[in-house]
């Protein structure tokens, strides 16, 4: 029970941020059979975030996907970590090097309080990559929700 249950409690991105981060996956998405997800939280309740970025990918189906090329971005605002997840058939196209690339990118953005600009240049670059191996096809759905995930 909060002290205060009047107090309006303070959103995590503003909608400019929000409607920001939704249209960058949108358009990392146009061109792919590809999907792409935000899990975004205050807090993370395991030691290491991959572990929970497992749970999340898992509880949002994303390993369900047709071509198994969902990638999940984890982040952790309060605690400061986050993780990138890719699923099977885009991370046997692209290794470890690229999620690594694309870490440090976030890393440096993050480092720099420039959390939503890191976000959404991180998504640009997944949905290039996605694009190069998944390229969109007759045929092919958005077989996710491109919403935001919170878990607040």
């Amino acid at each position: 029970m909060r002290l205060f249950p009047f107090t309006k409690k303070r959103e995590i991105f503003s909608e400019t941020d929000k409607n920001r981060l939704v249209q960058a996956i949108r358009v990392a998405e146009r061109l792919t059979s590809g999907e792409i997800r935000l899990f975004v939280e205050n807090r993370c309740s395991y030691v290491d975030p991959i572990d929970r970025a497992r749970e999340a990918f898992t509880s949002l189906g994303m390993e369900k996907t047709k071509q198994r090329n969902g990638v999940l971005v984890y982040v952790a605002l309060k605690d400061h970590q986050f993780a990138i997840l890719g699923d099977q058939g885009i991370h046997d196209r692209v290794g470890n090097d690229f999620w690594q690339k694309e870490a440090t990118l976030l890393r440096s953005h993050f480092q720099g309080n420039r959390i939503i600009e890191g976000i959404e240049e991180c998504i640009r670059e997944i949905g290039e990559s996605l694009r190069t191996h998944f390229p969109h096809e007759a045929g092919d759905a958005n077989e996710l929700p491109d919403d935001i995930v919170f878990n607040i």
